[in-house]
């Protein structure tokens, strides 16, 4: 049209024989037209922008109407990528996964020869979601002492960027969840084992920080539980050699946290939590505490060699890498400095991770189902044994005062039912 309209102008200017002055007059009058925002090639663009062409006729309110579609779509955006972080910052995503790691690696030792992938899947994914809930109520009742500490200050509750209902319902839901799932995947003494460390770390560690500095100890326990967790939900059984892997992990925490409470004991005095260090001016027990834990470590290797869980090998890597980070402990014992502390806390965060590879590339595997099968054919065996013998003490009592029949070879009763049957000699 405004093509249309200046052909139209210009050919009633050469017709009529118009000033040039006067045809300006009139293209300023229709450019006037329009308002002062707009103009009709930018019109033009952007109905070009929005895939419209201009002569279909699209009117204001189909443009205001995608533009408010847009806009309710970024708000949604922006509010999932808010309470995502939120989530993630609950449920302190890192730790959870460390603790999945714990547990993949006792399902894995619990295994026999043949891993059952879907089964590891299902109890990661489980302890993950009881981890995350537990996590989550550990910051709920704490959410006043971490509105005092630098390093906790900016999380989700004390900075105000969630509600302590909204974290509840979190918590809760991912809880129940993941209990249910390790309940019906795997087996109930694996769900018993989560719910039992949700309540003692949530319930029992949590407010024991505040009162006394046993609450290490209680945490290490805490630590100590998903391994035997991932054993058990592999084995459906917890035994003796299930308990390297927890042993490691329960010695391990200890020099680990003793060294991050002494580094950071002004931020937790600040807190309000009550940790060895606060107590410990001269940091002497504090460094014992950690000293003491890493020389426990220095048998599991062996232990784990001896009940047979890895190879001798396994023994051998154990015992160096337990003496280095005892070295660590021991320079911050004679030392008791910020330095000495922070090198024996990232020895620890190296200990760890190489102790559970090397555990697992030694690891002996075992057919649990093979034994099973052989030890019921060797009760089956022992009793058909028993009965011949039982068949056989009636048959001497029936032929009493008869001529006995020749000797016969007793060798396959116990201990040897393996045997066959004796064959008596013709009388």
């Amino acid at each position: 049209m405004w093509r249309n309209s200046l052909s139209f102008s210009s050919k009633l200017a050469t017709s009529h024989k118009i000033h040039p002055s006067s045809l300006s007059g009139v293209v300023r009058s229709l450019s006037l037209s329009f308002p002062p925002s707009t103009s009709p090639s930018s019109s033009v663009e952007e109905s070009v922008k929005l895939g419209l062409h201009p002569s279909h006729g699209v009117g204001v309110g189909a443009q205001s109407a995608l533009i408010d579609f847009s806009s309710k779509a970024r708000e949604v955006a922006d509010s999932a990528r808010h309470y995502g972080r939120c989530y993630w910052e609950l449920s302190k995503a890192r730790l959870s996964m460390l603790v999945v790691a714990t547990t993949g690696t006792g399902f894995v030792l619990g295994s026999g020869t043949a891993i059952d992938l879907p089964g590891l899947c299902y109890t990661c994914a489980g302890t993950m979601m009881v981890a995350a809930s537990a996590s989550t109520l550990n910051q709920v009742f704490e959410k006043n002492n971490d509105a005092k500490m630098k390093r906790t200050m900016q999380r989700p509750l004390p900075s105000g960027r969630i509600t302590i209902p909204h974290a509840v319902f979190w918590a809760s839901s991912m809880g129940l969840v993941g209990t249910a799932l390790l309940a019906s995947k795997t087996n109930a003494l694996a769900a018993g084992l989560a719910a039992s460390n949700l309540i003692l770390y949530a319930f029992v560690y949590t407010p024991l920080k505040q009162i006394h500095p046993v609450n290490t100890w209680v945490g290490a326990v805490v630590g100590a539980i998903p391994p035997l967790l991932g054993w058990a939900a592999a084995s459906g059984q917890v035994s003796l050699n299930s308990m390297i892997l927890p042993a490691a992990l329960y010695f391990w925490q200890l020099p680990h946290f003793m060294a991050l409470a002494y580094m950071c004991r002004n931020d937790y005095a600040a807190g309000g939590f009550r940790m060895l260090s606060f107590a410990d001016a001269s940091g002497k027990r504090t460094a014992a505490v950690a000293l003491r834990n890493c020389i426990y470590l220095i048998p599991l290797g062996y232990l784990a060699y001896d009940w047979g869980v890895t190879s001798k090998w396994f023994c051998l890597e154990s015992t160096l890498l337990t003496l280095a980070i005892t070295a660590t402990a021991f320079s911050f014992y004679r030392d008791r400095t910020i330095p000495k502390a922070r090198k024996m806390f990232y020895a620890s965060l190296l200990y760890l991770p190489v102790f559970m590879s090397g555990i697992l590339f030694h690891r002996l595997t075992t057919d649990n189902d093979q034994h099973c099968a052989t030890d019921s054919k060797l009760d089956t065996t022992t009793e058909l044994a028993a009965s011949f013998q039982e068949n056989r003490n009636v048959d001497r009592r029936k032929n009493r005062g008869t001529q006995g029949r020749p000797p016969v070879a007793y060798a396959s009763i116990a201990p040897f039912p393996f045997l066959p049957a004796p064959s008596y000699a013709p009388s």
